[in-house]
């Protein structure tokens, strides 16, 4: 039923026939009169600082483009992607929408967002781009074009507590840098403490896929190759039986994914990894009960880690030219040198250009207050891009596998056999 269903919608959105992928008009090189872009937003609708610093945001653009209104629609981010969708099949197609990078392909390949490379011209394409991070800048590609241009995003970071490193016994200026370390960890802030020790933020409800996925890929796993799935093959199983093996010691805490933030910033917690766009609220909560400290996120060994990207990507869906103009306007304006500063210092994410982190204009300044920062910055240099499964059934797949991740972490079974079962599952959805 549910696959009919996506099969059905997707029919739907073909009926409103966008222009085929590279039939544009010439975009003008710049906006001449007042022309008005509606922006899909999920930092918006967040209880987060990420509303404000956004908002601060669109208000300096509208100041440097006072040609241009941006008319913000602010839609939570596990929403964000059916409201486009309906809305585009209602007729009221988005200019600009901040959607994740899980949903990539089916938005390159089946709701109509512009390629960069058909949408500007190659040499201002080229200027714009030039100092970002080249693997950032891979995470928002399909075949080798641009549909999301990355925005909003940060690799797992683990949140440790200092204060209960000491009441453990452990050394806080020596965090775990391998999972045996973080088991060892775990169990000994269990045993002497009482609290709980390690929980990462890879089961949902939220999106916790990317956690999940750098987990597995440090240790040489993929969830797919091709169409194929392979998140039950040896190296990605052993990554799950490693999380198994850490609750049945004890080292990781048994408590609702749900309540896994809510339940560190408490300090109640000894490691959490998740993403470090958590770290503006967790400071806020930490302060006063516990220090709060930060460290690369652990390794199989000498393995090297792959660090995954959660986040956003900027996404331009609008075919009017001059539309498209300020529509790319306001993602250069929102990738920039001041709009990092204010992303990654008042949010928490990565800023896309690195030619910031230590300038006195941008955030220089800042990372001299929180110099913990950079072991999130360190981890750009091996950034692995998240991968986001095709074809129209693609949520249905991710689900059947995070529902086996969780079974094979938690269950009483084989968690080799939980795996096997959701990946058989969910080859039959696979196009």
């Amino acid at each position: 039923m549910l696959r009919r269903t996506t099969l059905k919608f997707t029919a739907a959105l073909a009926a409103v026939s966008l222009l085929p992928s590279g039939a544009f008009a010439e975009m003008p090189a710049s906006v001449e009169k007042p022309v008005t872009i509606s922006f899909y937003n999920y930092n918006l609708a967040s209880a987060s600082a990420g509303a404000e610093a956004t908002k601060e945001l669109i208000a300096g653009f509208e100041k440097k483009f006072p040609n241009i209104k941006v008319e913000t629609v602010a839609v939570p981010s596990n929403e964000i992607m059916s409201r486009v969708q309906a809305d585009i099949v209602a007729g009221k197609q988005p200019d600009v929408a901040q959607l994740v990078f899980r949903d990539l392909i089916y938005i390159a390949s089946d709701l109509g967002a512009n390629a960069l490379e058909d949408m500007v011209n190659a040499n201002e394409l080229k200027d714009q781009l030039a100092g970002m991070i080249p693997q950032g800048l891979e995470l928002g590609k399909v075949d080798g074009k641009t549909y999301g241009l990355a925005y909003t995003f940060s690799t797992p970071i683990l949140f440790y507590n200092a204060d209960l490193f000491k009441q453990a016994g452990l050394d806080p200026d020596k965090p775990p840098r391998t999972w045996d370390d973080v088991n060892a960890a775990g169990k000994a802030i269990k045993e002497k403490t009482g609290k709980n020790g390690f929980f990462p933020g890879a089961y949902g409800p939220t999106d916790g896929t990317f956690v999940y996925q750098s987990i597995v890929m440090s240790n040489g796993g993929k969830v797919r190759d091709g169409n194929k799935l392979t998140f039950a093959d040896k190296n990605a199983a052993d990554a799950v039986k490693m999380l198994r093996n850490m609750v049945d010691s004890g080292a990781h805490a048994k408590i609702d994914p749900a309540s896994a933030s809510d339940t560190f910033a408490a300090g109640n917690m000894g490691m959490f990894l998740y993403t470090s766009a958590l770290l503006s609220s967790v400071k806020k909560s930490a302060q006063g009960k516990f220090e709060l400290r930060l460290a690369p996120m652990p390794s199989f060994g000498d393995k090297p880690t792959a660090p995954t990207n959660s986040g956003s990507a900027l996404f331009v869906f609008s075919k009017d030219p001059d539309k498209q103009r300020a529509s790319y306007e306001l993602l250069k304006y929102l990738t920039s040198k001041e709009a990092y500063t204010i992303i990654t210092s008042k949010i928490g994410y990565l800023p896309l250009r690195l030619d910031i982190v230590d300038d006195p204009n941008y955030l220089g300044p800042w990372l001299k207050e929180n110099p913990m920062f950079r072991a999130n910055i360190k981890q750009l240099d091996h950034l692995t891009a998240n991968i986001a499964f095709p074809g129209p059934n693609y949520r249905q797949v991710e689900k059947m596998m995070m529902d086996g991740v969780r079974e094979a972490v938690f269950g009483s079974g084989d968690p080799v056999e939980a795996l096997k079962g959701a990946q058989e599952q969910g080859q039959d959805l696979m196009p």
